[in-house]
């Protein structure tokens, strides 16, 4: 499986450290994700997909769409 995370980060100029205090994590435990030494729990995607403003399809090579899905309108977002 193809993850592009690396990539989303480099292609906005982005070090690890500032994206994982995006995503609420450490460094490390973001660094241990983009090399796929540890998986992010679902809820941590979902920030970092909506972040870099993608879907998880996108995030995980199955589809070559970056653009992400239309929201939906939920009365529990986040």
């Amino acid at each position: 499986m193809t993850l592009r995370f690396k990539d989303l980060r480099e292609d906005r100029d982005l070090t690890q450290e500032e994206v994982s205090k995006k995503i609420n994590v450490t460094q490390a435990a973001y660094s241990f994700y983009e090399t796929g030494k540890r998986q992010m729990d679902y809820k941590t995607l979902i920030k970092l997909a909506k972040f870099y403003n993608t879907s998880l399809d996108y995030m995980f090579g199955l589809t070559d769409e970056i653009k992400p899905y239309p929201k939906r309108i939920l009365e529990d977002e986040d």
